[in-house]
């Protein structure tokens, strides 16, 4: 009887034994990103063996799991000339899934390295119907017409191709130079349109203005003041002006009519007057305004522009000689132009 015990007990575990065995061997699990293909003695069964636990048939049965997520696959640089005959070497990145399991098993050997040749010839296919322009600013249309390539062959390996992008576009140096230079002289052109256009606008600007310094002559040469006053601030320049003739033609008139009104003809005239006699002289005045000095000699003018050490116009006008001013014969023309020239250097002093 103890026999037939132990003879049992020996039996029962070596069934658990087995039992377990082929669980080990039978009892799969499928992730929740994949999906199993069984082949039963090399053919496809039809159901595809969804994510969780499974079982299958050990040693007549292999299950091959398919991952079901979206693969980047970067597509090697391609060299290749364009249409407009420029080289060019070109990066692209392949975004793809599959979308059945049992075809990318069956249909193709391998659907990632199958993908991957795909895209290289279509990259370089697209390289030589395309010009350098488009690959550069265009790039949209292109990763569109490159999708549809890789696509089309995919469909019938259980593959979906979601998106491709163009990565980089790498040109040559000297091309490099050449589209540099090109940016440039488009820049300069458009600076020199621009500049042009506003010579033309302060053209009209500077029209009007003059139409209406010729309706009020006075704005002339207040504007010239004005220019003055900017000039002189800076403290480092020396102006050079024209004085006024019109100043001067209303002094020299007014000096006639001084004389007009001194002895009779008749008589002696007067001495003339030497450097030492000169008439009163106005020499000073403010330092950064314009002093006129003026000889009241008969016959003579002197006048002279002064500035102090604040920085201002400096310049002085020589006499105006006239012997037959005053009644004065001609024979004595140089005490009216010696005098002027020490009036204008009383000026010049101021």
């Amino acid at each position: 009887m103890a026999v037939v015990v132990d003879d049992l007990v020996a039996a029962v575990v070596a069934v658990l034994v087995c039992v377990a065995l082929y669980l080990m061997a039978a009892a799969r699990v499928v992730k929740q990103y994949e999906r199993g293909v069984v082949l039963r003695l090399g053919r496809l069964l039809p159901q595809v063996r969804g994510p969780g636990f499974t079982m299958i048939v050990p040693f007549a049965d292999r299950l091959h799991k398919v991952n079901m997520q979206i693969v980047t696959m970067p597509v090697p640089g391609q060299e290749g000339i364009t249409r407009d005959n420029v080289t060019v070497r070109v990066d692209a990145v392949v975004y793809f899934k599959v979308v059945d399991a049992a075809d990318a098993v069956v249909q193709v050997e391998d659907y990632r390295f199958a993908v991957s040749q795909m895209a290289q010839t279509s990259l370089r296919s697209i390289i030589g119907k395309s010009d350098l322009d488009d690959l550069l600013s265009n790039r949209e249309k292109l990763n569109e017409g490159l999708e549809l390539m890789i696509d089309s062959p995919a469909v019938g390996w259980g593959v979906r191709v979601d998106r491709v992008e163009i990565k980089d576009v790498s040109l040559p140096e000297t091309m490099k130079r050449s589209m540099a230079r090109q940016a440039e002289a488009d820049r300069d052109r458009r600076a020199r349109v621009i500049n042009a256009d506003a010579e033309f606008q302060a053209s009209k600007k500077l029209a009007q203005a003059a139409r209406q310094m010729e309706a009020t002559p006075a704005a002339l040469q207040l504007r010239l003041l004005q220019t003055m006053v900017a000039v002189a601030a800076e403290k480092n320049s020396t102006l050079v002006l024209p004085f006024p003739v019109e100043l001067l033609r209303f002094l020299e008139r007014a000096q006639q009519d001084g004389a007009g009104e001194g002895p009779p003809t008749g008589g002696p005239g007067p001495e003339a007057p030497g450097p030492a006699d000169a008439g009163p002289e106005v020499a000073d005045g403010p330092e950064t305004g314009v002093v006129p000095g003026l000889d009241t000699g008969p016959g003579d003018l002197g006048a002279g522009l002064g500035t102090g050490p604040q920085g201002g116009i400096d310049f002085g006008v020589a006499g105006l000689g006239n012997g037959d001013v005053g009644g004065r014969p001609d024979s004595e023309p140089d005490s009216g132009s010696g005098e002027g020239s020490e009036g204008g250097e009383s000026g010049g002093r101021g």
